[in-house]
């Protein structure tokens, strides 16, 4: 993990923040094939069967910051977020739209749901996500999540690409990325909101921009575990 030295004062230590973008995993080379139409239905159908372990635990790793935080406001806030994932009742949610976009994709939803096509480097770089926003201060997990930053840009450029050179996948099931057209900003804002007001200092600061990092390592190594497993 690369530490970087932040400049002080707000404005550079979002700048800092900001310039992450640079190490975002829409830069990864299997990401950039993808976009350019470039994947056969068996690389895609092993991307979106490896993506949903990520996106499975995303609610169990914003369930341990809110075990971990102890600002009520904080907390009523975050929890929209396992509610956007998890849903309230069956067939919501945002993990039952990655299941239904692998069914559009081709696979069935146990395929999916059972891990078979799973590969050992997206379950350990999962796993350590998790067990960071389990085991460092909750501040620098919420730091952690601040690759939504980057995220609007990146959905709207894959729903545009999907749309364009994936045509046998059926549109209903791209529902996951138009939800989050919307849910990642307001998500990326309340998260800036919390960074910036509990990083002050100038170790404070290094330390969230790590966690940053490091969040930016385990999207690019989950990118190449599954790179490696669905070569050209």
């Amino acid at each position: 993990m690369t530490t970087t030295t932040t400049r002080t004062g707000a404005d550079g230590f979002v700048e800092t923040l900001r310039a992450h973008s640079r190490r975002y995993h829409d830069q990864h080379p299997f990401h950039v094939r993808m976009n350019a139409g470039r994947l056969s239905r068996r690389q895609i159908r092993g991307w979106v069967a490896n993506r949903f372990y990520y996106q499975e635990n995303i609610p169990r790793k914003d369930a341990a910051i809110l075990s971990n935080c102890p600002d009520l406001e904080v907390r009523r806030r975050w929890t929209r977020r396992i509610v956007d994932h998890d849903g309230t009742a069956a067939g919501e949610g945002g993990i039952e739209a990655w299941l239904r976009l692998g069914e559009a994709a081709g696979l069935t939803r146990e395929e999916v749901q059972d891990h078979r096509h799973l590969v050992p480097g997206v379950r350990f770089a999962v796993d350590a996500y998790v067990n960071f926003a389990r085991t460092r201060p909750w501040v620098e997990a919420v730091a952690s999540s601040l690759t939504e930053l980057f995220a609007p840009d990146l959905m709207a450029a894959r729903l545009a690409a999907f749309e364009r050179w994936y045509p046998w996948i059926d549109p209903e099931g791209l529902a996951y990325f138009r939800a989050r057209l919307e849910q990642a900003p307001r998500d990326c804002e309340h998260a800036l909101e919390v960074v910036t007001a509990h990083c002050l200092s100038a170790e404070s600061q290094a330390r969230a921009v790590d966690a940053l990092s490091f969040k930016c390592d385990v999207l690019w190594s989950l990118m190449d575990a599954v790179d490696q497993a669905y070569p050209e």
